[in-house]
């Protein structure tokens, strides 16, 4: 089945065409570079897995609870709105906001995979395109992962959020070459590895919980190469120059704040007009998608301090969107988190796949002697 037949509403185009500016750097310098990029290298090359083998696809998924959480998550739970709706109509609510969400991750990772294959044409130094080569391999894998997710277990998608396309188009289009890192590495991934992390903390359904914990320790590696990669670069800019950079983070946290309300779900569930604007009321005042929100920015808002885009300017903007206290969150503590994890379930999953062969072997050894 074509991905464009699972669209709940259609697609622009079958392509998306951007152009792109700037210039495709060769080096001629190779030298072994810099410990912590080769380090990280490594690292990524030692990291790769294979979807197909990895995810365990068997799992059953209920695409009207998709990830098993309480309906005190949706943003209309419990108003006026929420109570007018029959069962039918709830559970389309829950599949179609599962489906918009994971639909603007697979967007993202395939944004992720040419925003570092972008970084592979134009960053001057080797050790960095040598790690942004794993990163797109990653992503590639990221993107097969969520869209083999919509369509076998979900069975419905939706197209690229106009807030991500647009932050998309500005990232890509720039002539920079340290422009993919900040808008990608830095703001894209960053929020969507906050989100990821929320959900796989809250989800109680096996399949979901394993593609979000694989993806998460895959993306900690990735902040870490934005994050080295943009503090020693940021540290030789001009005051004039920071401030270009300050500008489009400041914009690119407020459509990805923007992006999270996600209006084209409720106007597909045919809701009136009016609806779909009573349904948006109680998505900006929801108290459990305002904490949502600020979790989001755990992952950005440190990270933007850390390479050096700090100004009075840019915490003022920070504090008007009600996340300036996320500057105190240790990065490095929430990486590692995300890899242990990861590794912690894959220790489960094999744990408990020996019990059940060892188990297996018994019953054969018993039935065997019975003979």
């Amino acid at each position: 089945m074509s991905t464009h037949e699972l669209y709940t509403i259609p697609a622009e185009l079958s392509t998306w065409d951007v152009e792109m500016k700037g210039s495709t750097r060769f080096t001629w310098e190779y030298d072994e570079g810099r410990d912590r990029m080769l380090a990280l290298y490594q690292k990524g090359k030692d990291k790769q897995w294979d979807s197909v083998r990895r995810i365990d696809w068997g799992l059953e998924v209920d695409p009207y609870n998709v990830l098993g959480i309480p309906d005190q998550s949706i943003a209309i739970y419990d108003t006026p709105l929420w109570h007018r709706m029959d069962d039918k109509t709830r559970k389309e609510v829950r599949r179609h906001g599962a489906a918009w969400q994971f639909s603007q991750f697979l967007h993202g990772e395939q944004g992720a995979m040419i925003c570092s294959a972008r970084i592979v044409e134009s960053v001057p130094d080797l050790d960095s395109k040598f790690y942004a080569a794993t990163q797109t391999m990653d992503e590639a894998r990221h993107a097969e992962t969520y869209a083999r997710f919509l369509q076998e277990k979900v069975g419905i998608a939706y197209p690229i959020n106009k807030y991500l396309k647009s932050l998309l188009d500005d990232t890509l289009s720039d002539s920079r070459w340290d422009m993919p890192y900040l808008g990608m590495q830095v703001l894209i991934e960053g929020l969507a590895l906050a989100a990821f992390g929320v959900m796989r903390d809250m989800t109680t359904k096996p399949l979901p919980k394993q593609i979000l914990a694989y993806v998460m320790q895959d993306e900690a590696r990735h902040v870490a190469f934005g994050r080295m990669a943009l503090r020693d670069y940021y540290k030789e800019l001009s005051q004039a120059e920071l401030r270009e950079r300050e500008d489009f983070v400041i914009e690119g946290c407020y459509l990805m704040r923007d992006r999270l309300r996600g209006v084209e779900q409720w106007e597909n569930l045919g809701l009136s007009p009016a609806e779909v604007e009573e349904a948006m009321r109680a998505t900006d005042e929801s108290q459990y998608l305002q904490l949502f929100r600020s979790l989001l920015f755990s992952r950005i808002v440190p990270c933007v301090k850390d390479i050096g885009l700090w100004s009075e300017r840019l915490q003022k903007a920070y504090a008007d969107m009600g996340v300036l206290e996320m500057a105190g969150q240790n990065l490095d503590a929430l990486m590692k988190q995300d890899e242990d994890i990861a590794e912690r379930l894959d220790a489960e999953r094999f744990a408990a796949e020996e019990a059940e062969r060892a188990e297996e072997i018994a019953e054969t050894i018993t039935l065997g002697s019975g003979d």
